[in-house]
């Protein structure tokens, strides 16, 4: 049904074949022809096929890598309002891939990713105002990005706050919820997050470090939120 939608010019089927071939479900994976249907359908103006196209320019799945390219089709799904494709779009202006550096529009794209509730763009932003590119240094407005990517389990943003917290960054110093951050980011196979709970333990007491395993606990149990 789709490859005939598709082969009528339907958008939404073109985009879906794409991402049929892409991922190889019902089908053998093919790259190329993942790349067919996604442009056939980002250049009908599809936003998602759009964003798909970018990945696969950046990644050079199914053609040859080209940032430049990506960025183009980042660019106009970005547009239409894809978060995934805004913050594709803030990393590339962040690391200078396909476009010259530049944090200030790096931060701009960020925003209205994490804005719309993008985890990954709330801590790339949260990132940009913590070392200050592209915006005035801010370790509140940081803490505020990392907090809410953290509440959506993101695990970067969690061992982030708990840095914010190990160093008072935005935030009056706290070994506790450090620990707390740092266990939390462990216990979901992250080494850094052990790394940094273990850090803040040597400055704590026993009762001080139970008492931060419970907050670790009812932490998770209110699935990070209000932590």
């Amino acid at each position: 049904w789709y490859t005939l939608a598709g082969e009528q010019g339907v958008a939404d089927a073109q985009n879906n074949l794409g991402t049929m071939y892409d991922q190889g479900h019902g089908v053998l994976q093919d790259g190329k022809v993942a790349l067919k249907w996604y442009t056939l359908a980002g250049e009908q103006g599809h936003a998602d096929a759009q964003n798909n196209l970018g990945l696969m320019y950046e990644t050079g799945r199914g053609v040859l890598q080209d940032y430049e390219i990506a960025v183009k089709w980042y660019t106009l799904a970005g547009e239409q309002g894809v978060a995934d494709a805004q913050n594709n779009l803030g990393l590339m202006y962040e690391t200078g891939q396909g476009v010259l550096q530049d944090y200030e529009i790096a931060v701009k794209w960020y925003t209205f990713a994490a804005e719309q509730g993008h985890a990954s763009a709330q801590n790339n932003l949260g990132a940009m105002y913590d070392q200050g590119h592209g915006v005035l240094k801010d370790g509140k407005i940081a803490l505020k990005w990392y907090t809410l990517a953290a509440e959506q389990g993101h695990a970067d943003a969690q061992f982030n706050l708990g840095l914010m917290y190990a160093k008072g960054r935005g935030v009056p110093q706290n070994d506790m919820y450090a620990y707390m951050w740092g266990n939390i980011v462990a216990s979901n196979g992250d080494k850094g997050g052990g790394k940094l709970r273990d850090f803040v333990a040597k400055k704590m007491t026993p009762t001080q470090i139970e008492k931060a395993q419970k907050l670790a606990r009812k932490c998770v149990r209110k699935k990070y939120k209000g932590c």
